[in-house]
């Protein structure tokens, strides 16, 4: 298989690991691993579901394809009220990243790896900017 065929047919991952790379590497603030602070703990806890959802992910999209189950189940009143749900919870979390950033720069930026990949990339947020989430609720 082409590697060009093999880049179209993971286009989701290319795109979601090109932009975990940006994020994590052009990253400002708080370090990025450190867990220190007094809530610490809850950061490991970020990272270690973003690596088990991303890997569990992975393993689905290695078993089945994205768009021909979605297809499947389009017709489903219930796959629509959980995709509605889904994303309510998507424009949630882009008005926290807006509370929490102050810019609307930095929400376009996160808006369409959100959009497209929803809790990857919210858990990827999360994980990045854990200290300050916190210091809003403490």
């Amino acid at each position: 298989m082409s590697i060009v065929r093999t880049l179209k047919n993971n286009a989701l991952w290319v795109f979601y690991f090109l932009f975990a790379i940006i994020a994590i590497g052009t990253h400002e603030g708080e370090p990025v691993f450190s867990i220190a602070g007094p809530y610490g703990w809850g950061k490991a806890v970020a990272w270690a579901l973003l690596a088990v959802f991303l890997l569990y992910s992975l393993y689905c999209s290695r078993k089945e394809n994205f768009f021909k189950t979605m297809r499947t189940l389009l017709p489903y009143y219930w796959f629509r009220q959980v995709s509605y749900d889904l994303y309510i919870g998507v424009f949630m979390t882009l008005c926290l990243i807006y509370f929490n950033e102050g810019s609307l720069l930095i929400v376009a930026l996160w808006f369409m790896p959100i959009l497209v990949m929803a809790n990857l990339a919210t858990l990827l947020y999360v994980a990045l900017n854990y200290q300050s989430l916190v210091a809003h609720f403490v």
